[in-house]
């Protein structure tokens, strides 16, 4: 896709444009498009100057600007990151802005997804996807509770010669978290007692685990590896961390999820899970 005439994207220097509403979440003021919008559905670097900005809590009252007809950078612009290449896709950490929030609104599709039917969903939807981007910038600006870090991965539609704008381009995304055992934490979330982990006196990478959440797939792109190629990227950047272990958390009655997991060497947490839990989730884990 060709960029509009009089719109040109520099290192530092972007024209201005006017503004209009987004047609995505019909909120948020992005630079004009004159090309066609897709909605999206979900199912549940060597250069510095590309990195996505952290958000702290005080820019959480003013949005970002963010420009959807912007292209997808060049393969040498994404130098440096960790990726994996399969058929028309590959997977990666998250980069610009506009990335985040189509990672965001892919979220809040697949959490409303079940309740369309609902008065004002789409109301609800821009709030949570509102809410997610703030939230998932801070986690990957290692500001939120006991998180070391945190990747957002996103699989991409990448084709020969063909540069697709970032709206048309995202249709997958998980995070991926490097976490420290907290106090009377036994297991990822479940705190019984008094942990033994932080008391005993082993090295203190013994005390770190890896999780994986938010594994979020666009409706017109299911069923092409696309998640289970996102899982092996995650599984791949978190042993190279130096993780021994694993973590997802699953919906008990997602049972298409769960074999998913099972595929890519996960198994069910029996000490930890159980159907009748208050949350209904299971806890998955994998030796890395």
């Amino acid at each position: 896709m060709e960029l509009s005439k009089g719109t040109t994207f520099l290192p530092q220097f972007r024209v201005s444009l006017p503004y209009i509403t987004c047609p995505v979440c019909k909120r948020f003021r992005v630079s004009a498009s004159f090309g066609g919008w897709k909605k999206l559905e979900a199912h549940c670097n060597n250069s510095e100057s590309i990195r996505h900005s952290a958000i702290s809590k005080s820019d959480s009252s003013r949005l970002p600007e963010l420009s959807f007809n912007r292209l997808q950078l060049t393969d040498e612009e994404y130098c440096g990151l960790q990726r994996r290449n399969f058929g028309r896709f590959v997977a990666r950490e998250a980069v610009l802005d506009e990335e985040y929030w189509t990672a965001a609104w892919l979220r809040a599709e697949a959490h409303w997804e079940s309740l369309s039917y609902m008065r004002h969903v789409d109301n609800y939807k821009r709030k949570y996807a509102e809410e997610e981007f703030y939230a998932l910038k801070r986690r990957c600006a290692g500001q939120d509770g006991n998180l070391l870090k945190c990747f957002c991965f996103v699989a991409v539609k990448e084709e020969k010669n063909i540069r697709r704008t970032v709206l048309n381009s995202v249709v997958g995304t998980l995070d991926l978290s490097i976490r420290q055992y907290i106090r009377g934490e036994t297991y990822p979330g479940e705190i019984k007692r008094l942990s033994s982990v932080l008391a005993s006196p082993e090295p203190f990478d013994a005390h770190k685990y890896a999780y994986i959440a938010n594994v979020c797939v666009s409706k017109f792109a299911r069923r092409q590896g696309i998640a289970l190629n996102m899982l092996s990227l995650a599984n791949d950047v978190a042993s190279s961390a130096g993780m021994k272990q694993l973590f997802v958390h699953v919906n008990a009655d997602n049972k298409p999820a769960q074999e998913l997991y099972k595929r890519t060497g996960f198994k069910i947490v029996e000490a930890s899970s159980s159907p009748l839990s208050k949350d209904q989730r299971l806890l998955m884990s994998m030796e890395l």
